[in-house]
């Protein structure tokens, strides 16, 4: 089958790679759609920490956002997964720590994850073997672009949340990308007066023709009370900065990563009596998520701006943008093409 595979920093091909075999307990899928999210990125650059870090080696299979169909069920796995629309959990976790024991597997020192971590292929590739025990089932109205935004849309559920945003709350999000459009979306449906926070005026006219009327750089930001506010973005003075701007008593919830430390006075924290939460994972909201796109309480289909194929990956990576594209922050890739 074919397959994407990152070999060193730059350097990708579209290669011929043995057909993956459900091992005990895992289920071989069809991949239909895979998204590539920042993560990738990182990988293709070198700069993503697991790297240096001894957790994850070139070469590399990406891929961790994904949709599919489950073709081959491996010894324990009932015959009834067969044909089933899916999506899975990027994070898989050894299952016998006492972290997985408390449901916290997405946070297991040992896990692997899918495409990212400890040697787990991704699913850029024609087909994806993983665990059915990670699988979540896609109803009817849940189609394939939708499948392949459940991973991310579970991280930004997962930091609305935490921010406890509700009617009569105001929330600033940073970074209007992928990940901070869909913080934004879901507030919105909780009933939350959302403001966007962002650096380029495409971003920001994109997230206003999401029908987003608040959006600002940090130069017109206007001084108002903001209940919670969500880091979704990847510069290293804006969590301080969150800190300053959240009110006393709110929360703040970082879900973006920079590319270097990022310092906040804790001083601030305690004297504001402000919560501050971090959010790895989409794991505990994945079914959340995918019952908000069924029920269509939030659709982020908008936000793929095209979907192209494997042999296109590369170019995608290196920040270039496919001829047509529109203008969201996310590509698709379809491995069939």
């Amino acid at each position: 089958m074919r397959a994407f595979v990152l070999t060193a920093p730059g350097e990708a091909e579209v290669r011929e790679v043995p057909v993956p075999v459900a091992g005990p307990g895992e289920v071989v899928v069809g991949v239909e759609r895979v998204g590539v999210c920042g993560t990738d990125v990182e990988f293709f650059t070198g700069e993503m920490a697991y790297l240096h870090q001894g957790h994850a080696a070139y070469p590399m299979r990406l891929g961790h956002e994904w949709a599919g169909t489950v073709l081959a069920v491996g010894e324990g796995v009932p015959a009834t997964w067969l044909g089933r629309r899916v999506t899975g959990d990027t994070m898989l976790g050894d299952g016998r720590c006492r972290r997985c024991l408390r449901g916290r597997q997405h946070v297991c020192e040992n896990r692997q994850e899918v495409g990212i971590r400890g040697g787990r292929p991704g699913a850029l590739a024609e087909r994806l073997a993983v665990p059915v025990s990670s699988l979540h089932v896609l109803p009817g109205k849940v189609d394939a672009t939708l499948g392949a935004l459940v991973e991310p849309g579970g991280n930004a559920l997962r930091a609305v949340r935490a921010a406890a945003v509700g009617p009569g709350d105001r929330v600033l999000v940073m970074g209007p990308g992928t990940i901070g459009l869909l913080v934004a979306m879901f507030a919105r449906a909780e009933g939350a007066e959302v403001h966007l926070l962002g650096v380029t005026a495409g971003s920001l006219e994109f997230a206003s023709a999401l029908g987003f009327e608040h959006v600002w750089t940090e130069e017109t930001l206007p001084e108002l009370p903001f209940d919670a506010v969500v880091d979704a973005a990847n510069a290293p003075h804006l969590p301080a900065l969150a800190v300053e701007l959240v009110e006393p008593g709110g929360r703040v919830v970082y879900i973006g990563l920079a590319g270097s430390p990022s310092v906040v006075d804790t001083r601030s924290l305690v004297l504001k009596d402000v919560a501050a939460v971090g959010v790895l994972s989409a794991s505990p909201e994945l079914g959340d998520t995918i019952a908000a796109y069924a029920g269509g309480l939030v659709d982020p289909r908008p936000l793929v701006a095209a979907t192209v194929g494997l042999g296109e990956i590369g170019a995608v990576l290196a920040g270039r943008r496919s001829e047509g594209a529109g203008r969201g922050p996310k590509i698709h890739v379809d491995p069939a093409r």
